[in-house]
C-alpha cells in the first residue's frame, strides 16, 4: 500500500502586492516568505525538510530566470545539497509539483517534503504578460494573430459550450459576483479591496466593457504575483509530529487524478464531440480523485476550491465535478449550491477571479485552502463544519487537469 501523504500547514503571499515595486530581487524574495512561512505554519524546522519541489510556468520569460529548483538551497544553509527539482505544466504547475512530492512520500522515498509555487509577473506591461502567457496555447496556431490568446481562447470555449447546451451570460456574471465578493473575506486576496458595485457583474459596456467576444471584464482572472507552500509528511514523520503536540491540526491527501488532453483546443473540441461532457479527461480527474479517495461525489465534499481563470472555466468545472448534468450548470448557480453560505460553497477563498493568480502558485495555494478548510483554519472565509474538499487545477485550455481531494486527518 502506498504511504499515506499528511498536509502539516502552509501559507502564501499576499496576492495583492505588486514585488517589483517592493523588492530588488522579487522572485527569490516570494519564494523566501511563502516558504519561511510554511515552516513556521507546520512547525518544522529547515534541517527537517528533506527534498523539496517548486511549481512555476514562466520565470525564464518574464524574468530571464531559469533552474527554479536550485534557488531552494539558498533560503537555508542546511538546504546545502538539498534534492529539489522545478516543475512546469501552464497554470497546472503547482499540482504537478505536489504530484511528484506526493509519489516520493508515497513511494517511501522521503518522509517529509517541502512544495511551493510562485510567479512573478507584474513587472511588465500587460500586453507583453499577456504573450508571455500566450506561450502555454498551441503557439504559433492559436497566438499569432492575437494579442489576448486566453481571453479569445476561453472566449471560444464558452461559444462552444452555448453552442452543445445554451449559455446565459446571467450566470457567468453571477460566478464573478460571488467570487469577488468571496474575496473580501480573504485578508490575502488579490481584489479584497476593490470596489464592489452591481453594475461590474452586468452587461454594462462601460463598467464591465467586452474583452473579446462575448467575454466581459468581470469573466477574466488577475495578474498577480505570488507564492504559495505547503508542508507534506508520510506517515511516521506525521504521527511523531502530532504526538509531539507541535500545534496546528494536519490534513490528510485523500486522493488524486492527473490527465492531459493535447495541446490545441480545437483538438480537445473534436475529441470531446461524441462525449456528454465538453473536456472528458477533466471529468476523468475528477472522478479518478473521488475513487481514489473513497468518495461517492460531490454529495462527499463540504467545499471545492476550482480553477476559474475566466467565469467559463468554473461553469464547466461545475458539470465535470457532477454538481450537475452536462449543460446544466446554471441550476447549481440559480439554487444557491456554491455560494458561500449554500450546501456546497466553491471557492471561499475568491477564487483566482478574486484571490488572484499567480501561476505557477496557483495549485499549491488551492490545496493550502483546502487543508485550511477542512481543519477549520481558514479565518473569516471558513465553511462551516467543512471536513472534505475537493480541489480542480487545469493547465492551458484545459490541457492538463490535476484534482485533489483533501480530508481532516485528526
Amino acid at each position: 500500500m502506498p504511504e499515506p501523504v499528511y498536509v502539516l500547514g502552509g501559507t502564501q503571499t499576499d496576492f495583492a502586492v505588486n514585488w517589483t515595486k517592493e523588492d530588488e530581487e522579487p522572485l527569490t524574495s516570494m519564494l523566501r516568505e511563502a516558504v519561511a512561512g510554511a515552516l513556521i505554519d507546520a512547525r518544522v524546522e529547515p534541517e527537517e525538510i528533506q527534498t523539496a519541489h517548486v511549481g512555476n510556468f514562466g520565470a525564464e520569460q518574464f524574468t530571464g530566470q531559469s533552474h527554479l529548483g536550485a534557488l531552494v538551497p539558498m533560503l537555508y544553509p542546511a538546504w546545502h545539497g538539498l534534492p529539489t527539482s522545478r516543475h512546469e505544466a501552464a497554470c497546472a504547475s503547482g499540482s504537478i509539483a505536489l504530484l511528484a512530492a506526493t509519489a516520493e512520500i508515497e513511494a517511501g522515498r522521503y518522509d517529509i517534503a517541502l512544495v511551493a509555487g510562485v510567479e512573478l509577473m507584474r513587472n511588465i506591461r500587460g500586453d507583453q504578460a499577456a504573450r508571455h502567457l500566450g506561450s502555454a496555447a498551441m503557439v504559433p496556431e492559436e497566438t499569432a494573430s492575437d494579442d489576448l490568446p486566453w481571453p479569445s481562447l476561453f472566449n471560444r470555449i464558452a461559444e462552444e459550450t452555448d453552442q452543445r447546451h445554451g449559455l446565459d451570460q446571467r450566470y457567468l456574471d453571477r460566478i464573478a459576483e460571488i467570487n469577488r465578493t468571496n474575496a473580501r473575506r480573504n485578508p490575502k486576496a488579490q481584489t479584497r479591496d476593490w470596489t464592489l458595485e452591481p453594475e461590474q457583474f452586468t452587461a454594462d459596456d462601460i463598467v464591465n466593457p467586452i474583452v473579446t467576444g462575448r467575454t466581459r471584464k468581470s469573466d477574466c482572472g488577475r495578474i498577480t504575483d505570488g507564492a504559495a507552500a505547503v508542508v507534506l509528511a508520510g506517515r511516521r514523520f506525521a504521527d511523531e509530529w502530532a504526538r509531539g503536540q507541535r500545534g496546528a491540526p494536519r490534513s490528510r491527501v485523500l486522493g488524486w487524478g492527473h490527465h492531459t488532453a493535447p495541446l490545441p483546443l480545437r483538438s480537445k473540441f473534436l475529441a470531446s464531440k461524441p462525449d456528454d461532457y465538453l473536456f472528458p479527461h477533466v471529468r476523468d480527474a475528477i472522478f479518478d480523485a473521488y475513487r481514489r479517495a473513497n468518495l461517492q461525489g460531490p454529495r462527499d465534499l463540504d467545499v471545492i476550491e476550482t480553477h476559474d481563470c475566466f467565469t467559463i472555466t468554473e461553469y464547466m468545472a461545475l458539470e465535470h465535478f457532477g454538481l450537475t448534468g452536462p449543460g446544466d450548470a446554471w441550476q447549481a448557480i440559480e439554487n444557491g449550491l456554491i455560494d458561500f453560505e449554500g450546501p456546497l460553497p466553491v471557492n471561499p477563498s475568491g477564487g483566482l477571479i478574486g484571490a488572484g493568480h499567480p501561476v505557477g502558485a496557483t495549485g499549491v495555494r488551492m490545496l493550502l485552502d483546502a487543508h485550511r478548510q477542512v481543519t477549520g483554519t481558514a479565518g473569516g472565509y471558513q465553511v462551516e463544519a467543512a471536513r472534505k474538499a475537493g480541489t480542480l487545477n487545469i493547465g492551458g485550455s484545459a490541457s492538463t487537469a490535476v484534482s485533489f481531494m483533501i480530508g481532516a486527518a485528526d
